[in-house]
């Protein structure tokens, strides 16, 4: 009998408005542009929030719900024939009811089990774990895989510019919003690329987290606690070496070389520090896929944009290699890909 396997038949992304440049961050809330371009290397993001008037124009659930429709079309399929739907996020709509049940309701799928994990940059990757999970021991035959954030809800819009310090005006710098979704299935439909291994590991024993992302009730409404907090100096020691234990993990799972991988996804912080941490990676014949300077650090949704970039450029058969950190208590995570 032959093993189960699992393909990754599409990819859709969606991505709120227009792009905002560094110039624009410049005069709406005081970042300097230069600083902002050769420091965090970020030159534009997408952003729910209209800053200039501090109005909300997209949710979190009308982005993923596009994503995820543009991804059944991409595949070919109806609502209908999805089995199960799974969503990674850290910023969903609401506490209850969970975001992707809304995104479920919108697109018409109903009566089938769905998943909602709350985890930061790798939840992505986790949401496929468990879609992957599902379908290799044959109790789905095909599952849609949601991921997104909506960042700039967590960003002050009413002050003026230039009275913030630098270190508070790194977020507006650095994080965008979006949401991307995929479609997984037991069979070689759409694009039948194979999904030859996804792994997850917690590496946060006895550490601080490195981010910490706070939500407030009626109660606490006015703690003095600061909503999104990062510690930059951990994550730049840390993330680097995280990925490269991931990458070499994952090729020793499989029995690859280092020069047998084709493409290589790096995780996607910013737009220096994903080129820093690509460099770190020893894969010397491998194309580099970051998209991170242009689209702003939108969480779940990176490691979608990263794919859909992939698929634009993966002609023919050949290996990629996917690589995703959780800075906030530390999860490393990465997913093995293979086209014959």
């Amino acid at each position: 009998m032959t093993a189960p396997s699992t393909y990754l038949a599409s990819v859709g992304t969606c991505l709120p408005g227009d792009p905002v440049d560094n110039a624009t961050l410049a005069e709406l809330v005081g970042v300097d542009e230069s600083w902002a371009d050769v420091f965090i290397g970020n030159t534009s993001r997408y952003l729910s929030l209209d800053l200039a008037t501090g109005q909300v124009r997209h949710t979190l659930a009308d982005l993923a719900a596009t994503a995820a429709d543009r991804a059944l079309v991409e595949a070919g399929l109806e609502p209908y024939e999805i089995d199960c739907v799974v969503m990674g996020t850290a910023t969903p709509d609401q506490l209850m009811p969970a975001t992707v049940n809304l995104v479920a309701d919108r697109l018409g799928i109903d009566n089938v089990p769905t998943y909602q994990l709350q985890s930061g940059c790798a939840g992505a990757v986790q949401a496929m774990d468990v879609a992957r999970t599902l379908l290799l021991a044959e109790r789905c035959r095909t599952v849609l895989v949601i991921g997104g954030d909506v960042c700039a809800k967590h960003l002050e819009t009413d002050f003026e510019p230039g009275a913030r310090t630098s270190a508070e005006l790194v977020n507006y710098v650095l994080f965008g919003d979006g949401a991307g979704a995929a479609v997984l299935s037991g069979e070689a439909v759409g694009q039948g690329i194979e999904i030859r291994q996804v792994f997850n590991r917690l590496v946060g024993l006895g550490r601080e987290p490195g981010q910490v992302v706070d939500w407030f009730g009626l109660g606490d409404r006015h703690s003095d606690r600061i909503a999104v907090h990062e510690d930059y100096k951990a994550i730049e020691e840390t993330v680097p070496a995280l990925a490269q234990q991931m990458f070499w993990e994952l090729l020793e799972d499989l029995g690859w070389g280092a020069d047998e991988v084709d493409f290589l996804l790096p995780p996607q912080l910013s737009g220096r520090m994903s080129d820093r941490i690509s460099v770190g990676l020893p894969a010397p014949d491998a194309r580099r896929i970051n998209v991170v300077r242009h689209v702003g650090n939108n969480g779940n949704a990176l490691p979608f944009l990263q794919l859909a970039e992939l698929l634009r450029q993966w002609q023919g058969p050949g290996r990629a290699v996917a690589i995703a950190v959780e800075s906030s208590k530390w999860i490393k995570s990465g997913i093995a890909l293979e086209r014959s």
